[in-house]
C-alpha cells in the first residue's frame, strides 16, 4: 500500500487525504495542531523545523509527499512577509532534505503572477505582486531543484467549510453561509479568477502523484469570472436575491493585496488528465454539485 505524507492539514490537505484513502492509498496528515475527526491518521509536525521533519519522515517512511504547508492568507502574508517566506521555504527545504528522492508535489498558487494578464499558462514569466506569491515562488524553486518533483499551481479553491470555524472561509462558503441567512456579501467586480472545486483539486493531485506529470502544471477552472459574478451565481443557486451581492472595487477590504487576475490556464493539463478520465468542473457545475450534496 502506497503511503503519502500530506504536509498541511487544512482545507486542501484534508480533501487530498480523503481522495487518496478512497482510492486505497494510505495517507498521513501532518501539521502543528491536532485535527478534530481527521480523514486519515495524523502526526504532529513543525515543517519549519528540520529536526521535526526528519523525525516525521523517519516515522512515516512515505513513498510520496504532498506539500500544502504554509500560510495562504494573502493579507497576513502581506503584513508578515519575512515570516511568510521563512515558513514556505523552510518547509520545502526541510522536507526535500529529509526525504531525498521521494516524489514530492507542491501545491502552489496563481499569485506567483503579477495579475496584469487575463490568462497565465506554464510558459508565462512569473512576477509576484504580493508577499504570498513571492514566498510560494521561492518554495517552488527549492522543489524544482530536485528531479522527479512537480509544482502544481492551483487557482482559487472552493467548497463547503463549516460556518463559525473561527477562520476566513473560502469564497464559496463565505458567500453561501451569508446568503442563506439573508445577509449581504461584498464581492469585487474587478478581481477575476478561475475557480477550482476542492474535489477536483484532490483528484488532479492524486493523478499527479501517480506519475507522468510534467515538472510544472497549472490547474485552473474553465471559467474566468469576477468574484461579484461568482457571488451572483451562488445566490442564483440558493434562490437568494442577487441584490444581496454588493459589488465593490477590489481596493475595498481584504482583496486589495490580491492581483487583479488570479487566473490560470494550461497548455498541458488536458493532455495529462485524458488518460485519467478526469475533467475539471466549471463554476455552474461546481455550485450545483455542492448545493445538491447531502
Amino acid at each position: 500500500m502506497t503511503r503519502t505524507l500530506i504536509v498541511g492539514s487544512g482545507f486542501v490537505g484534508r480533501a487530498v487525504a480523503t481522495r487518496l484513502a478512497a482510492a486505497g492509498d494510505s495517507p498521513v496528515l501532518a501539521s502543528r495542531h491536532p485535527l478534530a475527526a481527521p480523514p486519515a491518521p495524523w502526526v504532529a509536525l513543525d515543517a519549519a523545523d528540520a529536526t521535526s521533519c526528519a523525525r516525521v519522515v523517519d516515522q512515516v517512511r512515505p513513498d510520496r509527499i504532498v506539500l500544502v504547508h504554509g500560510p495562504s492568507d494573502v493579507t497576513w502574508c502581506e503584513a508578515n512577509p519575512q515570516r511568510a517566506a521563512e515558513l514556505h521555504t523552510g518547509a520545502a527545504a526541510n522536507l526535500t532534505a529529509a526525504a531525498p528522492g521521494c516524489r514530492t508535489v507542491l501545491i502552489s498558487t496563481d499569485n506567483v503572477f503579477h495579475g496584469n494578464s487575463p490568462a497565465n499558462d506554464e510558459n508565462t514569466p512569473t512576477d509576484p505582486a504580493n508577499a504570498y506569491g513571492r514566498a510560494k515562488l521561492a518554495a517552488e524553486r527549492i522543489l524544482a531543484a530536485a528531479p522527479g518533483n512537480t509544482v502544481l499551481r492551483v487557482s482559487l479553491v472552493y467548497g463547503w467549510e463549516p460556518a463559525g470555524s473561527g477562520k476566513w472561509l473560502n469564497f464559496f462558503s463565505a458567500c453561501a453561509h451569508n446568503l442563506r441567512r439573508g445577509r449581504p456579501v461584498e464581492a469585487p467586480h474587478d478581481q477575476w479568477t478561475t475557480p477550482v472545486l476542492v474535489q477536483d483539486v484532490a483528484a488532479v493531485t492524486a493523478a499527479v502523484l501517480a506519475g507522468g506529470a510534467p515538472p510544472l502544471l497549472h490547474l485552473g477552472g474553465p471559467d474566468r469570472i469576477s468574484r461579484a459574478a461568482w457571488a451572483q451565481a451562488i445566490a442564483d443557486g440558493l434562490g437568494a436575491p442577487r441584490s444581496l451581492v454588493l459589488q465593490v472595487p477590489k481596493a475595498v477590504g481584504r482583496y486589495a493585496s490580491r492581483p487583479t487576475n488570479t487566473c490560470l490556464t494550461s497548455d498541458r493539463l488536458d493532455r495529462f488528465l485524458a488518460p485519467h478520465r478526469l475533467q475539471v468542473r466549471g463554476v455552474a457545475d461546481g455550485i450545483r454539485t455542492l448545493l445538491e450534496a447531502p
